[in-house]
C-alpha cells in the first residue's frame, strides 16, 4: 500500500470493508452506491482505516459482486491475517475521477453538510450522512451542533424532499419539526 495524503480534491467515501474474505487477502465490502459494481470502476482506491483521518492510496487487482456485495483484492494484501486491520476502513475516490453526471443527478456525498429546512423556513439541522436502506436513501439529519442527540432520519423521495440547492449548501423538505 502506498501512503499520503491525498491532493486537495475532494474525496467521495464509495464503500466501507467489513471483513476478510478466504484466506488469500480478499475484501468483503459494502457498496455505498446503487450498484454495488460501481467502485469496481476505479483501479486506484483511497482506505482510511476506522478511527484514523489518514487516507493511503492502494492499487485494486481483483474484484467482482458476489451476493449483494463486492470482494475485491489490494495490492500488497495476500493473506488473510493481512486483510484483518482493514475491517471497518472506507473506500474512497478522487472526486475528479468521477464521471460527470446528467442534469438533476447529484452524488450522495454532496448532501453531507448541506442544512435541511422545512416548507415554513424551520431549520432542521444539518445532513450528517446518507444511507441506503433498500426501498430508498435516507437523509441522517443532527441539530447543529450536535452530532446525534435529536437525529431525523427522512426518506430522500420526491414526497419529503422538494428540492437540493448545492449553490446555497440548503435542502427543502415537507417535514415538520417534530417528526
Amino acid at each position: 500500500m502506498e501512503s499520503g495524503a491525498p491532493d486537495p480534491d475532494p474525496m467521495v467515501v464509495m464503500a466501507q470493508v467489513t471483513a476478510p474474505f478466504g484466506v488469500q487477502g480478499w475484501l468483503k465490502i459494502r457498496p455505498y452506491s446503487a450498484e454495488p459494481d460501481a467502485v469496481l470502476g476505479y483501479p486506484r482506491w483511497w482506505l482510511r482505516l476506522a478511527g484514523s483521518d489518514a487516507w493511503r492510496e492502494v492499487t485494486r487487482i481483483g474484484g467482482r459482486v458476489h451476493s449483494g456485495t463486492v470482494l475485491a483484492q489490494l495490492a500488497g494484501i495476500e493473506t488473510r491475517e493481512a486483510a484483518l486491520p482493514l475491517r471497518g476502513a472506507e473506500i474512497g475516490v478522487l472526486r475528479r475521477a468521477m464521471p460527470e453526471l446528467a442534469g438533476g443527478e447529484i452524488y450522495w456525498a454532496d448532501l453531507v453538510g448541506l442544512d435541511v429546512v422545512n416548507r415554513a423556513g424551520v431549520a432542521l439541522g444539518r445532513i450528517v450522512a446518507v444511507q441506503d436502506y433498500g426501498a430508498h436513501p435516507v437523509l441522517r439529519v443532527a441539530p447543529r451542533g450536535e452530532e446525534r442527540r435529536g437525529e431525523r432520519l427522512i426518506p430522500f423521495v420526491p414526497a419529503h424532499v422538494d428540492r437540493v440547492d448545492l449553490a446555497t449548501h440548503r435542502v427543502e423538505v415537507d417535514w415538520q419539526p417534530d417528526d
